[in-house]
C-alpha cells in the first residue's frame, strides 16, 4: 500500500511540474511600466508621494497624434496611471487627502489641466468619469530643447516640496506638490 502511495504523489508531482512549467509568459510591453517618487533618495523609507505609470514612445509619431490636444490623455501608456500621496498635500494649489488617484491630463497649446479622479484601475481614457474627479489643475505648457522619445514622468525638488514634472518630445509640464 505505502509503494502505491509513493507512486501516485510521485505522478501527481509529474503532472504538478509540468503544468507550471507549461505557463506562457508574455514579452517585454512595448510601452513599459515604471515609476517615480518622492523623495528620490532611496535612503529615506518613508515616501511623500509615488507615481505607477506606462511609457509611450514616439517611435516616429508625432506627440499629438499619442496625446491630442484638447482631449482626456490617460498620461502614459496602457492603465491611467496611479499616484498614491502618502500624507495630505497641496497639489497645484488644491488641497488633496492622503490616498491614491488616477491621474488623467488634458494636454493644450498654452497649458495643460492635470486631473487627478478617484475612479481606479481604469484602462486607458475610455471610461474617463469627470464627475469622479477630485481635483483640476492648469499649469502651462513649457518646453526644452532637449527631445525625450519615452514619455517620462520625475519629481523635482522644489520649496516647500517638490515638483511632478512630465516630459515628452519637447514639452515639460510642472505641478507644484507642497506637503
Amino acid at each position: 500500500m505505502k509503494k502505491v502511495f509513493t507512486l501516485a504523489t510521485l505522478m501527481l508531482a509529474v503532472v504538478m511540474t509540468t503544468s507550471v512549467s507549461a505557463q506562457d509568459f508574455s514579452g517585454i510591453d512595448k510601452s513599459p511600466m515604471d515609476m517615480a517618487a518622492y523623495p528620490t533618495d532611496y535612503k529615506v523609507s518613508e515616501k511623500a508621494v509615488r507615481i505607477i505609470y506606462g511609457r509611450p514612445q514616439l517611435k516616429g509619431r508625432s506627440m499629438d497624434e499619442l496625446a491630442p490636444t484638447g482631449k482626456v490623455w490617460r498620461t502614459g501608456a496602457n492603465e491611467a496611471p496611479e499616484i498614491t500621496f502618502y500624507k495630505d498635500v497641496n497639489f497645484g494649489g488644491k488641497d488633496i487627502k492622503a490616498g491614491t488617484y488616477s491621474l488623467f491630463t488634458i494636454p493644450g497649446e498654452e497649458e495643460w489641466t492635470v486631473i487627478l479622479n478617484k475612479n481606479l484601475n481604469q484602462w486607458g481614457s475610455y471610461f474617463y468619469d469627470e464627475s469622479a474627479d477630485v481635483a483640476r489643475v492648469k499649469v502651462p505648457n513649457g518646453s526644452d530643447s532637449a527631445s525625450l522619445e519615452e514619455f517620462s514622468i520625475a519629481f523635482k525638488d522644489a520649496k516647500g516640496g517638490t515638483s511632478l514634472v512630465m516630459g515628452w518630445d519637447k514639452t515639460r509640464v510642472a505641478v507644484p506638490i507642497t506637503m
